[in-house]
This record gives structure tokens, C-alpha cells and sequence, in this order.
């Protein structure tokens, strides 16, 4: 879809201190970026970052759709969603026609904010060679590299109207990038019939074991398959509905790849006690949450506590790290077994970060086996395993990792309930070889 003439006409348009272009008529999209006559867009704000949404006629102010994150040249947005809100009222659909933007990078800049809007893809004119993955992350402020790379295994990027298969391929000056995001997942999870391994059930809540490869709630790129869409299936509208839309009854979470003990609330009052109890981590009450885990090494000493700070990796925000500026952390450990090269541990958390035991053994130098992410440094252990347990590891995939023991106050009654799931097995078979061969 090509720019109108109001757009290349953007083309032309110099930054001037203070002053806002009002750049043309925003094209009627519907959410997917397809042609019609039926919505008007506009830029609005929606917390720190700036979005194309829509007025939809429903609750407060701008219903959003999409991904699509403009970069912070957008200004006066604030002003755009408070007069969309305005005309709001009452269910009319009558937002902003136009929008604006300071031309603080010149023409060339608020010709890509025009594109963007006009068919819901981004544009991008190489200006120094690299990695494919790395000039796109540089110049799309809110998408990661990993994301970047999964949208081009995905089809979603094209260089010089070829499609781009490539991460690693190197792009020229003068070459010219197109993103088109895929369209917007649904909102609401929808129920989804997988089975689940339910340990404890009544009209307050309800305790299972989550495998290790299953995501707890909808999020970006994992959109069914999640434990909420089977949950959805098994109890129906009865699940508390605090945790909001993508995560009703949700209390706490286990990485995907972590399998183990978990409680999800059926009622808005026992989401909150339990929720109470989990953020107060058992510090006055019964809560206890214990951990199996198998690691390369062995602590010395076999026991104790690891009190390190965490937060986002300074390099890498999938990865988390421990930071003197972070979040407090508290994991303590204790040795159960020796397995030759590795040791199992069992551990319980005094906080609940996220990878919180995956960051703080390897910080202690003792990483989880099969971690991909923080134990890389340790692929060579294997090499002092049997072949048995060599192939076992190479079979599971996943973080050696599993939530053993959940204990808690029931939530109407006050009753203590204690729960307890042996290893998974393919756990169980690692656990196995290792100690055969120690």
C-alpha cells in the first residue's frame, strides 16, 4: 500500500522548534491494518508508551488494538486521548481525524510515522551496514532481537521487497527494510480442553501440577496451550476474576519449563487470601513453597541462604541477573544428595523473583543442568557424566527444576493443607542415571 500524496508531501516538511505539523487525514484501518470505511485512528498515550488505537464506543476512553508502538517523536498524544475521550462519552465514536507530530528528525522520521499508520507495517532505510536482527532492534525501540529474529523465521520481514529468512544476514547502506507485525491475539483466553493433573479441588480453589513445557497465562506468543485456556475449560466462569481477563484465578506462577505444585483461586475472596499469604512468603504464616533441583557441583557449605538483589540483565532483558540496584531476593538451599558432577538440592523461597533460583545457584556457581539460559558456561560438565546420564540430560530439554511441596492456610476454612508432587519423569529418569553413576 503506497503513502497518499498528504504523506510524500511529509517528505518535505523541516523541524521547527516547538511547532506541531499537522500532517494529513489518518486512513480508516480496521484493527488487522486492512482498508475500510468504517473507523477513524489516532494517536494516543497509553502509559509510557504511544500506540495507533481507536475509539470503540465501550467502557472509558480508547480501546487499543495491536502492537503497534510508535517511537517517542509522537507528542501531544495526551491531548489526542483526552479529546477522544471527550467525544467518547456516551458510546459515540467521534475521535481526533488527525494526527501530529514534531519533525524532530526531519522529513524522513515523520514520513515513517505516516507509513505506520497508513497500512499497520514499519519501514526502514538501512543507513549503516550490519546483522539483519541487530539494525532492526536498533531502529524498532520496543521489539528485542530475539523478537526481531522470531519475526523473520516467521515471515514477517522483507528486505527490498524479497522476503528475509536470515537473522544473521548483513544489510547495506540504502537497503530498505518492511516489518508487518502479525495481527492482534485475542484478548480473552478462550477454554481449551487439556488435561489436567488435579491434586485438591473444592468451591474455594483448586491445586494441580503443572507440566514443565506449559506457559501459566496468555502472554505474547503463547496465546493457547497456556494453563489458564485449560483451566477456562475445567471450571467454567467460576475462577476469580482478580487476576483480570488473561489470568483469572492466576495467585503465583512457575516458568514454563518448570514443572511442580500450584494453587489457583476459584473465588475473588480466596484469590486474596491467598494472594496475602504469598506475598507476605511465609514469613508469618504457614505458606511454604520447597524446590527439587538438580545442579552441576556441590555447595559448600551444603547448606544456606543466598541473599543477592536481582533485576533485568544490563545487556539482555529476557534474562534477569543479580544487580546491587534489583529487587530483594532471598533462596535458601540445602544439599540432599551427591551425584558425582552434580548434587540435588531442595530449596525454599523467601521471595518470589522471577528466575529467581535459576539466577541465585548460578550466581552461587552451581547452575541448574539443562538451563539454556544461565547455565551455558557448564555445557561441558556433561562430558564428566556416564553416557546414560548424558543422554538423559540431552532428553529433557528444559531446566532440571521442579516445585516438590506447596503448604498453605485454605483460604474459607483456615485449615492447613500441604501438597507434595514427586518428580516429573523425565526428572526422575536424570535423577536416576546420576545417581547410578556417582
Amino acid at each position: 500500500m503506497s503513502a497518499p500524496a498528504w504523506a510524500q508531501d511529509a517528505l518535505r516538511l523541516e523541524r521547527k522548534s516547538g511547532d506541531q505539523f499537522a500532517i494529513g487525514e489518518v486512513p480508516h484501518l480496521d484493527p488487522r491494518g486492512v482498508a475500510t470505511d468504517a473507523q477513524d485512528e489516532a494517536v494516543v498515550r497509553d502509559g509510557r508508551r504511544d500506540k495507533v488505537g481507536r475509539a470503540d464506543g465501550e467502557g472509558d476512553g480508547l480501546g487499543l488494538f495491536g502492537l503497534l508502538d510508535l517511537p517517542d517523536t509522537v507528542k501531544n498524544a495526551g491531548h489526542h486521548r483526552e479529546e477522544a475521550e471527550h467525544h467518547n462519552a456516551g458510546g459515540k465514536e467521534q475521535e481526533p481525524r488527525k494526527f501530529f507530530a514534531h519533525a524532530l528528525h526531519g522529513g524522513v522520521e515523520v514520513a515513517f510515522l505516516v507509513a505506520l499508520v497508513q497500512d499497520a507495517s514499519m519501514e526502514i532505510v538501512v543507513s549503516s551496514p550490519g546483522r539483519a536482527d541487530a539494525v532492526i532492534a536498533a531502529a524498532a525501540d520496543d521489539l528485542s532481537r530475539t523478537r526481531v529474529k522470531g519475526l523473520i523465521r516467521a515471515g514477517a520481514v522483507e528486505l527490498n521487497g524479497e522476503p528475509l529468512t536470515d537473522p544473521a544476514q548483513k544489510l547495506a547502506a540504502g537497503d530498505r527494510i518492511r516489518l508487518t507485525p502479525p495481527p492482534p491475539e485475542p484478548a480473552k483466553p478462550a477454554p481449551e480442553p487439556i488435561p489436567l493433573d488435579i491434586l485438591y479441588e473444592d468451591d474455594s480453589l483448586i491445586v494441580l501440577v503443572k507440566p514443565a513445557g506449559m506457559v501459566v497465562h496468555p502472554a505474547a506468543g503463547h496465546f493457547s496451550g497456556t494453563l489458564v485456556n485449560a483451566l477456562l475449560h475445567h471450571c467454567g466462569d467460576s475462577l476469580s476474576g482478580i487476576g483480570g481477563v488473561a489470568r483469572p484465578g492466576i495467585v503465583h506462577r512457575l516458568d514454563k519449563d518448570t514443572s511442580g505444585v500450584m494453587v489457583v483461586a476459584k473465588t475473588d475472596a480466596a484469590h486474596a487470601h491467598l494472594s496475602a499469604q504469598f506475598a507476605d512468603h511465609g514469613r508469618t504464616g504457614p505458606l511454604l513453597r520447597l524446590y527439587d533441583a538438580l545442579v552441576w557441583g556441590a555447595p559448600e557449605p551444603p547448606a544456606g541462604t543466598i541473599d543477592a538483589a536481582l533485576g533485568r540483565h544490563p545487556t539482555d532483558r529476557q534474562r534477569f541477573a543479580v544487580r546491587a540496584d534489583g529487587k530483594v531476593a532471598i533462596t535458601h538451599f540445602a544439599l540432599e544428595e551427591r551425584l558425582g558432577a552434580a548434587s540435588r538440592l531442595s530449596l525454599r523461597l523467601e521471595t518470589g523473583r522471577t528466575h529467581q533460583i535459576r539466577v541465585h545457584m548460578t550466581h552461587k556457581g552451581h547452575p541448574l543442568l539443562g538451563d539454556a539460559t544461565y547455565g551455558t558456561g557448564f555445557a561441558t560438565k556433561a562430558n564428566h557424566l556416564s553416557p546414560e546420564a548424558r543422554a538423559a540430560l540431552a532428553a529433557l530439554g528444559r531446566q532440571a527444576l521442579h516445585a516438590a511441596h506447596l503448604s498453605f492456610a485454605h483460604p474459607a476454612t483456615g485449615a492447613h493443607l500441604s501438597f507434595n508432587a514427586p518428580l516429573p519423569k523425565d526428572l526422575s529418569r536424570l535423577h536416576c542415571c546420576l545417581t547410578s553413576g556417582a
